[in-house]
Parts: structure tokens; sequence; C-alpha cells
């Protein structure tokens, strides 16, 4: 039976101080496993006083046990407040799956990061090359991305958030569905990857398909997104033409999106077993 995915989304201590180049030996990771695990756990006592961070909020979370180091090798301006980066992957061990994130690890900085990964695994195995897409924000991660890395900046990356239930359809009758992305932004400026998700719905037609939203949009939009482009926000009439039995919801943005999408889900009839989130930020 084929099976529709419907994407709703909007616009994620100096521990290696003293390590050698690129942080190659035991002990320097050895140090960033402690202070990690320092944080996590000293620091859980002040969760009444202050908003939890990152390590504190997956805390529970699966990871792997690697730790590892990465340079970064291109900074690119996705939009006016998010930058792309390109890290070159060292270890060879080191591996993820789509949809994963990282634990972000930078020298001289005590608040550890939270980034989803916005690269495919395909590109790491290819060239070694992991991308992360970062908005610019106060948290020291962010901040210290959009201020003070440069090119070779050097860190330290732990992948987060496995999915294990993930079982391949051999044999039992599936075929390929369909995919809808409703994304969301304050406008096309701030619609990352736009040329991507257009070049793989011409590689995909009918299989992929996308409708942009935007909300603050003030100048004149572009004739290639024109006909993908609505004005205004995700709405219930959107999306209730997609409930149906075989359709699974994945939501992707700031906290208050997805409890706002995910009430809309509910509204229309969409169970709430085939509903998927993480707010983990």
């Amino acid at each position: 039976m084929a099976h529709t995915t419907i994407y709703v989304g909007c616009t994620v201590p100096q521990l290696l101080k003293g390590a050698s180049r690129i942080f190659p030996s035991h002990s320097a990771l050895g140090v960033l496993r402690h202070s990690a695990f320092y944080y996590c756990t000293v620091n859980g006592t002040m969760k009444s006083k202050r908003k939890m961070d990152h390590l504190e909020r997956t805390a529970n979370n699966f990871r792997q046990e690697v730790i590892t180091q990465a340079k970064v090798c291109g900074i690119t301006n996705e939009s006016e407040t998010v930058k792309r980066l390109r890290l070159a992957i060292a270890n060879k061990d080191f591996t993820f799956k789509a949809g994963q994130w990282v634990d972000f690890f930078i020298p001289g900085v005590s608040v550890v990061g939270g980034f989803s990964i916005c690269s495919s695994p395909g590109l790491l195995e290819r060239e070694g090359i992991l991308e992360l897409a970062v908005k610019h924000t106060v948290h020291p991660p962010a901040h210290w991305i959009h201020t003070e890395c440069t090119l070779d900046s050097e860190v330290a990356l732990r992948v987060g958030a496995d999915l294990h239930g993930y079982q391949e359809g051999k044999g039992n009758g599936h075929k390929l569905g369909t995919v809808k992305l409703y994304y969301s932004a304050k406008n096309t400026s701030e619609l990352l990857f736009k040329k991507n998700i257009l070049g793989l719905m011409n590689t995909f037609p009918g299989k992929i398909t996308c409708c942009f939203h935007v909300t603050q949009q003030r100048s004149q939009i572009c004739k290639e997104l024109q006909p993908h482009v609505t004005e205004g926000r995700i709405s219930e009439k959107d999306l209730e033409k997609h409930v149906s039995n075989n359709t699974s919801w994945y939501i992707c943005g700031p906290p208050p999106m997805i409890e706002s999408i995910s009430k809309l889900l509910s509204n229309i009839g969409v169970p709430g077993n085939r509903v998927f989130f993480e707010k983990w930020w």
C-alpha cells in the first residue's frame, strides 16, 4: 500500500583546552566526555532556576559513543539569519542517519550546542563532509558560529537521537509513497534550501511536492517560486485534504509552532500515533 508523508516545518567549560591539533589524543576526548557528563548531572540542580540547556533536555536520549573531531571547511550565508557550516570529518567511523542531530562542542565555550544535520549521509560517505544550518541567536554556540567561527576552526561532534524502530518494507507489498512539504518562514529569503527543494520536485514529479508559506513578505516573489508560495500561515484548510489512514505527519520547528500544529492535526482527526516531532532544544 502506498504511503503518504507530510512534513510541516518552519525556521537549531573550556572543554578542549590543551588538546593537540584537532583533538587527536584519547585524553582530550576523555576530558570532553567527562565535562559533558558533569554538565548534565551537576548543573541539573539548576533546572528550577533557569531554562534547561541542550544536554539537560536530551539527557535521556540515545547517543553514539564516538566523539569525533571536525574542522570548519566552509561557511555560507543561507539567509540574513542562518549560516550553513561545512565540517570536514576525519574519523572514518563517524556515521549518522538522516534526521539526526549532533552535540556541538566548542573549545573555550562552556555551553554545548545541539544542531540538526542538514546534509545527507551520502555526502559524508563520498566527501567526508557534514553540514549544519544554524540560526543566529544569543545562545552561546549559535552566537559563536555567527560571530567567531572561521575557516579551520576546530570543534568536536557527537551524534544523538538515532531512530531504532525503522523497518524496511521488503517483501511486504510496500510501494513508494509521496511526500508533501509545508514550509513556513517570514519571507522567501528565509526559506532555506529552497533551490534544493525545487530540484527534488523536478527530479521526482508527483512524488515530492512543496508549498512554501510566507507571513511577512515585503518584496516581489520571484517567478520560479511564485507557483509554490502562499502568503499566510499554514492552516487547517491546507492540511485537512491530506488526512488518511496511510499518512504520517512530521513536524519541525520551535516548540510553540509544534504545539499549535499538533493541536490543529488533532482537530482534523489525525491520530496522535501518526504525528512525529522532537522538542529537544
